[in-house]
């Protein structure tokens, strides 16, 4: 039978795909568990899988021994991240018995270091659970000077029973601590609250200034052993909670993450999803979104927010980001469940409801800060994920497109449907309406999308010639598009030629991947206009991705009883610039780097487990830009008004702040510490409070055409004002349009 190709892609650490086209994209849902356990057919899957990434994948990998290291390494490592679970003698144990084993039991397709690693992981689990339960039936002493390592990482495995029992014990203290300091502040608050003042009631505590006069009395004051107790009640339903979603962790989640750090030592794109997920996979890619906006995947025993969708509710809310940890949700008012540990599938139940129910994300930021974010649960409005515009009057009329991401087509004619390149070029068209001076195109956190549209895009700006390379195993280098300048649509009629020939500015960020990279590097290799971005590289995807059936590949040991056995996503190519170079791994360098609130810490594709190599190959023949920008001049100018303007005096600032708080992994224990550090930050970030508000100096409006289509329609309106407001407390864009009034 011949094996049939599913979605060739190209993406941040998960993706867009749609049939038969070649795709860039974004993060989605981390693939569903295998919906039952089957020795036979686990054996099965894992035989295939091998077969399709011997064949198929760009990189080939030998299953040795070190094959065999990083499988433990890296299972290991994603199974006890905190490292809670597993002792010292545990790691010693598998690495002695199995680490140099495992690439044979890959081969034959066997499962003995995965069986013994749950035996194990059962028998901690359940010795953890006696070590919380007693840790919390009794109350916390905060005033003994001890402190707890917060950063896994800096953590080690304890060494016996007893040093778990202690760093247990750590743990719940500073949970419990931390809750307790939630709940005293809440209180010390209500004292300020005039409706908590009754004169008359029967039970009320005294407050009374420093020579005894009585100031007031109020209503329901918790002496701070109740607080302390409630406190370890909160945590204890916490702890409880995790330990039954435990129990109920199968054989089948097990092997779905066992299978994936077998597919993800070829590299971190590649990834076995099974029926059911493939199912979700395919349904995300509709853009049928619904809640509040989020995609998340698990991330070392966490719930991560991946991305966060245009115009969804989260997006409005404006808080939660890319990144986020959630740790907990809560309905409304009601008690939060922790979501340590849990599946993405049980987090979705949870943050989904019903339009106008709320719900309250815990979320942990990068900083390592928590904040509580509600968020009013609404239809995602997929329109605010197409390409909007808006005008830019700062002194000179400028034109400002946002690009949330390449969509395509997704129809099997071809013939309906949006694409970004066509919404850009409308919008291109409505701006020369406008008589625009220059153009910002804004790819910041644009994840990427089509490969075609990218190319379509790229032939608004630049005339015709090479836009991206790319190079298949055992192959040679295809240019796109081909010099016969064949249609990537052969069935559709698409518009062709330079639209706009003006100033042109593309922003940029650690989060623009993909098909934004291709779309910003060959306007940086044309030096047809200026890239902006406020990190020092985009995220740095390079790779291409294709889906394959498993069930298009039998064996004598299938049988239909096993089917459908999932499907697997394997890199099977690699993109480069026109100039030769990939953008895997370094990503494409801005002409002009900003200030970033998050320069410290940049992460992309290097920050992944087992990304492949940068390299590249002879650069395609192309004619730069004829009216080409002073990128000296532009980057000095550029430098002295940035170093003069307070926002980003603030950015800067706030950057500092985030990487100290970042640094500073180990916590106290002794309360008036952590109080104080908690009272320090809150008063410290007061002053970050003018980052909020709109820019001065500059008026940012609607389109005319956009005014006559919105204008019978409130929603819509109220959300296209809320996105220029948004706008207009963005210092990048103002920089951006401080470059554009530089170009001629």
């Amino acid at each position: 039978m011949k094996p049939k190709f599913r979605v060739a892609l190209f993406a941040i650490p998960a993706f867009i795909g749609l049939s038969a086209y070649t795709f860039l994209g974004s993060r989605c849902a981390a693939a569903s568990h295998p919906s039952d356990s089957d020795p036979k057919k686990e054996a099965v899957v894992l035989d295939i899988m091998l077969k399709i990434l011997k064949n198929a994948h760009f990189r080939p990998l030998e299953i040795n021994d070190d094959f065999s290291h990083k499988i433990y390494d890296t299972y290991l490592k994603r199974a006890d991240y905190n490292k809670k679970i597993l002792l010292q003698s545990d790691m010693d144990e598998l690495k002695n018995t199995y680490y140099d084993k495992i690439d044979d039991e890959v081969k034959t397709q066997t499962f003995e270091f995965f069986n013994r690693s749950v035996e194990i992981f059962d028998q901690r689990v359940a010795e953890d659970k006696v070590y919380y339960t007693e840790a919390l039936a009794k109350p916390f002493d905060f005033t003994v000077k001890e402190s707890v390592e917060l950063d896994p990482e800096k953590a080690t495995y304890a060494k016996d029973k007893a040093e778990m029992q202690e760093s247990w014990r750590k743990y719940l203290k500073y949970q419990v601590m931390v809750r307790f300091v939630d709940s005293k502040k809440a209180q010390t608050d209500a004292l300020k609250d005039p409706k908590n003042i009754d004169i008359t009631a029967e039970h009320y505590t005294v407050v009374s200034d420093s020579s005894g006069t009585k100031i007031k009395t109020v209503k329901n004051i918790k002496p701070d052993s109740q607080l302390e107790t409630e406190a370890r009640e909160k945590v204890k339903k916490t702890e409880d909670e995790i330990f039954t979603r435990l129990s109920k962790v199968d054989r089948s989640d097990r092997m779905l993450s066992y299978l994936n750090v077998i597919a993800g030592i070829f590299d971190p794109h590649t990834e076995f999803f099974n029926p059911t997920g493939k199912e979700d996979f395919d349904m995300a890619m509709t853009g049928q979104l619904e809640g509040i906006g989020a995609t998340l995947q698990e991330k070392d025993g966490y719930i991560k927010v991946a991305s966060i969708v245009s115009g969804s509710p989260c997006w409005k809310q404006g808080q939660l980001k890319a990144g986020d940890l959630i740790i907990k949700a809560a309905q409304g008012d009601k008690e939060p469940v922790d979501m340590a540990g849990m599946k993405v599938e049980d987090a979705v139940k949870l943050i989904r409801g019903k339009k106008g129910t709320e719900v309250r994300l815990t979320v942990k930021k990068p900083d390592n800060s928590i904040i509580v974010i509600p968020i009013i649960r609404d239809v995602v409005i997929l329109d605010e994920t197409f390409a909007q515009s808006a005008i830019i009057d700062q002194q000179k009329k400028i034109g400002y497109i946002r690009l949330p991401g390449f969509y395509a087509d997704f129809t099997k004619d071809k013939t309906s449907g949006r694409t970004c390149s066509d919404d850009v070029r409308k919008e291109l068209e409505k701006l020369k309406a406008e008589n625009v001076t220059g153009v910002i195109l804004d790819l910041r956190d644009n994840g990427g999308g089509s490969l075609y549209e990218v190319i379509k895009m790229v032939e608004l700006f630049v005339p015709s010639g090479p836009v991206v390379q790319v190079k298949s195993r055992g192959q040679g280098v295809s240019v796109y598009p081909d010099k016969q300048g064949v249609s990537v649509y052969p069935d559709k009629t698409v518009a062709s030629g330079v639209i706009y020939d003006g100033p042109l500015v593309v922003l940029i960020n650690e989060n623009s991947a993909s098909a934004s990279e291709i779309l910003a590097a060959a306007i940086q290799d044309y030096k047809r206009g200026v890239i902006v971005g406020s990190s020092s590289s985009t995220f740095g995807k390079g790779s291409v991705q294709n889906f394959y059936d498993l069930d298009d590949y039998p064996t004598q040991a299938t049988t239909a009883e096993m089917q459908p056995l999932g499907s697997l996503k394997v890199t099977i190519q690699k993109f480069y610039r026109i100039n030769g170079g990939s953008t895997q791994l370094k990503g494409v360098i801005p002409d002009v780097q900003l200030p970033g609130f998050y320069s410290f810490d940049e992460q992309g594709e290097k920050d992944l487990d087992y990304p492949m190599e940068w390299d590249q190959i002879p650069a395609a023949p192309y004619k730069t830009w004829k009216n080409a920008p002073d990128y000296g001049k532009i980057a000095k100018n550029s430098i002295a008004r940035v170093g003069a303007n307070a926002s980003f005096a603030l950015v800067t600032q706030k950057s500092a702040q985030l990487k100290r708080e970042k640094d500073l992994t180990i916590e106290s224990l002794y309360l008036p510490d952590f109080q104080a550090s908690q009272t320090a930050l809150i008063e410290e970030n007061k002053k970050f409070k003018p980052l909020e508000d709109p820019i001065k100096g500059w008026n940012i409006s609607m389109l005319a055409a956009d005014k006559l289509i919105l204008q019978a329609d409130t929603s819509k309106m109220a959300r296209k004002n809320d996105f220029l407001d948004r706008l207009k407390k963005d210092p990048y864009i103002y920089e951006a349009g401080n470059i554009i009034k530089e170009e001629k």
